[in-house]
């Protein structure tokens, strides 16, 4: 029998902070296929992913818990907000994303500089993908870095994420792949 290494306590205080979320931007609670339809619809997903994500729904129903990680048998799946509205659309300029999620940023330890030197960036906050941005000079010399969602709406690229979309790890891989493949948000497509 294999022997269980022990993670050593974390400071979780140090990134324990949040900011207050207006519930008007909360799509909803629970796991069902019509909350599953409306995170489809705020995204407008293409018709194929609508169904991937009610497929995943299925799996994720017909799926025991798994047994390995933490006791979670206190989490109520049902009472979950698995998607929440940006207040602001995607950004590719800096200075565009709002005060709180650069705070953030400072909060975590990443500095500007660091930003800067980066060769594309992309910043997820709650649901969405907030800013994203490749340098000019990557860009350039062909590289390809977008959010996932729009190169899925980009013809060039949605075949692509068609039939590579969750092949490594499948939805029937386990509970919480399925789980993922339902109210998946968010992503970078290099």
């Amino acid at each position: 029998m294999k022997e269980k290494t022990q993670v050593a306590d974390v400071d979780r205080a140090f990134y324990d902070f949040r900011f207050d979320e207006d519930e008007s931007d909360f799509l909803g609670t629970g796991l069902t296929p019509e909350m599953i339809g409306e995170i489809s619809a705020e995204k407008n997903d293409p018709e194929w992913m609508r169904k991937f994500r009610l497929h995943s729904l299925e799996v994720y129903r017909k799926l025991e818990m798994p047994q390995w990680g933490p006791d979670i048998s206190g989490l109520d799946m049902d009472n979950i907000v698995t998607y929440i509205r940006p207040k602001k659309r995607m950004q590719s300029d800096w200075d565009s994303v709002p005060d709180d999620i650069k705070q953030t940023f400072e909060k975590l330890g990443i500095p500007q500089a660091e930003r800067e030197s980066l060769a594309g960036v992309g910043a997820q906050y709650d649901s969405e993908l907030v800013y994203h941005n490749v340098r000019k000079e990557v860009a350039e010399s062909g590289v390809v870095y977008t959010d996932l969602e729009s190169a899925m709406h980009d013809e060039r690229y949605a075949e692509m994420i068609r039939s590579h979309f969750m092949k490594l790890v499948p939805p029937t891989d386990h509970k919480f792949a399925a789980l993922h493949g339902a109210v998946w948000s968010g992503g970078s497509f290099v």
